[in-house]
C-alpha cells in the first residue's frame, strides 16, 4: 500500500478518509489546515477508505496532557475492507520513524481501559506494539505511550482530565471540529434536546488553550450528565434520546 501525506498544498483536492461529504468535510479540512503550522502530520492510504493516521507535537495537541517532547496521535483509524492487511502497522511505523527523526522522547495516544471503545485506539494493539499505560483517568480512559528515549519522563494527564467532573446539571457537551461527525451530529442533538425539553448545553472548543483545559481526557467529544463524564462516543439524535431515557 502506498500512502499520501496531506499538506496545505494538496488538502483541497485530496480526500481525507474520515470526512463525511459536503460541509462536514470542509470543517474538518479547515481544522487540519490551521494545525499544519503546529506540526500536524496526516497520512492516508492511496486507496480510498478509512485508513489514516493523524499526529502532532504533544505541546500543540488539543488534549489536556503534559507530554513535552512527545508526539501525540490524534487518530489512528483503519476499518472496513482496510482491516487485516497490516496497514495499522505501516501507519504507526511511519509515526515512530518521524518521532525518531525529530529526536522526540516518544509517542502517546488515548485508549479505553482494557478494551476498544468508539473513537479511541485499541489498547491490545498498542500493548502488542510496545506501548505502556502512562496515566489513567477516573472515567476509564488511559494515556498510553511508547518510549524512544528510555530515561524520559512519562506523559500524564492534567488534573482536569484525570478527574473529569463539572458543576453543571443536565447534559453538557464539549466538542471540537477535529472530527467531521461532530459538525453533523451536534446540531441535530441540540435540536432534538430542545424539542423534548432536555437540558443541554454545547461548548464548542475553537482554540488549543481551551482544549488543553477541558475537564475530560477527550476533547473531540466529551458528554457530561449532571456533572459526571458520560461518554466520548459521538451521539446521533436517536442515541442521545436513548441516553436521556426517551
Amino acid at each position: 500500500m502506498n500512502y499520501i501525506r496531506i499538506t496545505k498544498e494538496n488538502i483541497d483536492k485530496e480526500h481525507i478518509c474520515c470526512a463525511m461529504s459536503g460541509k462536514q468535510s470542509v470543517a474538518k479540512k479547515e481544522w487540519l489546515r490551521q494545525r499544519f503550522d503546529d506540526g500536524l502530520v496526516f497520512y492516508r492510504s492511496e486507496e480510498r477508505g478509512k485508513c489514516f493516521i493523524e499526529y502532532i507535537p504533544a505541546e500543540n495537541a488539543w488534549v489536556p496532557i503534559e507530554a513535552d517532547g512527545y508526539l501525540y496521535i490524534d487518530c489512528l483509524w483503519v476499518s472496513g475492507s482496510m482491516k487485516g492487511h497490516g496497514y495499522s502497522n505501516d501507519l504507526l511505523e511511519a509515526c515512530i520513524r518521524d518521532a525518531k527523526a525529530q529526536g522526540k522522547k516518544g509517542i502517546c495516544i488515548l485508549c479505553a481501559e482494557g478494551r476498544k471503545r468508539e473513537f479511541l485506539a485499541d489498547p491490545k494493539f498498542l500493548a502488542y506494539k510496545g506501548f505502556r499505560v502512562a496515566d489513567i483517568s477516573d472515567c476509564g480512559i488511559n494515556l498510553m505511550y511508547l518510549s524512544i528515549e528510555p530515561t524520559a519522563q512519562m506523559p500524564k494527564f492534567r488534573e482536569c482530565a484525570k478527574h473529569p467532573a463539572i458543576e453543571d446539571n443536565g447534559f453538557v457537551l464539549y466538542y471540537t471540529d477535529q472530527c467531521p461527525y461532530t459538525y453533523y451530529w451536534v446540531p441535530r442533538v441540540q435540536e432534538v434536546a430542545k424539542e423534548h425539553g432536555i437540558p443541554f448545553k454545547a461548548i464548542h472548543i475553537t482554540d488549543k488553550e481551551s482544549a488543553q483545559n477541558v475537564p475530560a481526557p477527550v476533547t473531540t467529544y466529551a458528554l457530561f450528565r449532571d456533572g459526571q463524564f458520560l461518554t466520548q462516543s459521538i451521539q446521533s439524535d436517536k442515541k442521545f434520546l436513548a441516553l436521556a431515557g426517551l
